[in-house]
């Protein structure tokens, strides 16, 4: 080998290091890419009348092997990939409650349609492989075993995102949760129009978010030379005076994930999102995107931006007492309670937000409880929704849930815990939420922002209690609609969602525990 050729593999050595990464602290998100992968093949090699068993299996293996690791991972505080993964306490929690909803929100997509007919779909679902039944179920397209590599897919975007300790790795997290779930809120075709116009403003909308989120990036990267949260925060500590060019990298970074969380004004999306989209990926969307967003969040304004507290506290300020203002007075005018459901979503990213704003320990532990308590009511309500149908189909408009007690006492009794809980009323796991963030948020003096939240759920509580006087002091009219016999799928996952609201409510203090143990970031 001549000099020269020595010296550029001298040179080439020691330019380039492989990176050192730890693949068990990263092996959840590994695991359920992987199925993913497995999943495609499955589509695409595996006869369709054995799509569905096998991709159940691979779904719901995956995911517990996924938990199974979070779980022996308790404890961990590392930094992997040179820096672009952070598993710490907030991650683990984030992590592992994304597994659960996302294994009970599978439990909902397990029956034999994800948008089924009314009266017509209870026969047909015991149909037997190969009969006429089977035939025309597949015929008409309501074997949709194709949402499983999007569901795997969306998930490990959501698993990467609270992890993301750089802004390229969160980057590549938000368009990997993001696209699938453009593709799954398109999945309706009973509702094919509604469905497919609500997935097209999903996409459209998500995009324009995402260009703002790079545009951030970009800018972030100009300021610091870095997109490692943690340079971003040691630059500005060394150069406070040149933080013009990062206050508006922040702000647009801002604009996609506050798209993601549906705060005001980025919220447009989520009504049209949550009506069109088949019921139990609604659920889906709704229970896990507010937690990944919520994590991603949290990371960028703790870690990367905490010395630019002065400039974003006051914008997330009236961002979050105009989300909670804004969702809980347009749901009061709501008849569809999909609908209404999006926007008492949006009402609780802002109560999520005081939690954030309160930028301290408590502030932290608060949001991530708030996060698991509101997880599993909104599984748990559109589990209920999803059952609810007449002769046409799941029935949404709240006209057709009057009286509904009378037909079914059990179920009506469980949306009411659920609208309860969303309410914040005590022995609930909302009420803990609530009292959590709203304590944390006057300790560090914000406390005009709590008398708004209360105030927003004085008025939030008028539309959650309308649809309990519906269904308790109406009688049955001929367009109430029926309650059909749930599988064991669903009666699993609504079990689970109503325990879990319950127990939060009573005895909440082994997961305030565990989420004041979570500490804070990793740097």
């Amino acid at each position: 080998m001549s000099a020269l050729a020595t010296a550029v593999v001298s040179e080439t050595e020691t330019l380039f290091t492989a990176p050192g990464i730890n693949y068990y602290a990263i092996a959840p998100i590994l695991i359920i890419f992987g199925a993913a992968v497995v999943s495609v093949l499955v589509e695409a090699f595996v006869p369709r009348r054995a799509r569905r068993p096998v991709q159940l299996v691979l779904v719901i293996g995956s995911v517990l092997a996924a938990l199974a690791v979070v779980i022996d991972l308790r404890g961990t505080r590392l930094i992997t990939g040179e820096g672009a993964l952070a598993i710490d306490g907030p991650t683990l929690i984030m992590q592992g409650t994304l597994l659960i909803i996302a294994l009970l929100a599978a439990f909902l997509m397990a029956e034999r349609s994800i948008d089924p007919l009314g009266d017509a779909f209870a026969p047909r679902a015991s149909a037997l492989p190969g009969s006429e039944d089977e035939q025309e179920f597949t015929k008409r397209g309501y074997l949709q075993t194709e949402i499983w590599p999007f569901f795997l897919l969306a998930l490990t975007g959501m698993l990467a995102f609270p992890a993301a300790n750089d802004l390229l790795m969160m980057f590549v997290a938000l368009e990997v949760m993001s696209l699938p779930l453009y593709l799954l809120a398109g999945m309706a075709r009973r509702r094919r129009l509604l469905s497919q116009e609500a997935a097209l403003k999903y996409f459209v909308l998500g995009a324009f978010s995402s260009a703002f989120f790079l545009y951030g990036v970009a800018m972030l990267y100009g300021f610091s030379g870095s997109v490692s949260l943690v340079a971003i925060a040691d630059t500005l500590t060394a150069k406070p005076s040149e933080a013009t060019l990062v206050a508006v990298g922040m702000a647009m970074l801002l604009v996609g994930l506050l798209f993601k969380v549906a705060a005001v004004p980025f919220h447009q999306w989520t009504p049209d999102v949550y009506q069109g989209a088949p019921t139990p990926i609604t659920g889906f969307m709704a229970a896990t995107v507010k937690i990944a967003a919520f994590g991603a969040l949290l990371r960028v304004l703790y870690v990367g931006l905490g010395g630019m507290r002065w400039d974003w506290e006051p914008i997330l300020w009236i961002i979050a007492a105009l989300t909670m203002l804004v969702g809980s007075i347009i749901a009061i005018t709501q008849t569809d309670i999909k609908r209404m459901l999006a926007y008492s979503s949006i009402a609780q990213a802002g109560f999520i937000l005081i939690g954030v704003l309160a930028v301290s320990p408590a502030g932290l532990a608060s949001a991530l409880f708030y996060l698991i308590a509101y997880a599993f009511t909104t599984i748990g309500a559109f589990a209920v929704i999803s059952m609810v149908r007449d002769a046409s189909g799941e029935a949404t408009h709240l006209s057709k849930w009057a009286g509904l007690s009378k037909k079914s006492p059990l179920v009506a009794a469980i949306f009411s815990l659920f609208m309860l809980a969303l309410a914040g009323i005590p022995l609930t796991s909302g009420f803990v939420g609530k009292f959590g963030v709203f304590t944390a948020a006057i300790a560090s003096g914000a406390t005009w922002l709590v008398i708004i939240g209360v105030v927003a759920s004085v008025i939030a509580a008028f539309f959650y209690v309308r649809v309990i006087v519906i269904m308790y002091f109406s009688d049955p009219t001929p367009d109430t609609a029926s309650v059909v016999v749930p599988s064991a799928f669903t009666t699993i996952a609504l079990a689970a969602a109503a325990t879990v609201t319950i127990v939060l409510g009573i005895f909440p203090q082994p997961v305030i525990e565990l989420v004041n143990q979570a500490g804070v970031f990793i740097r």
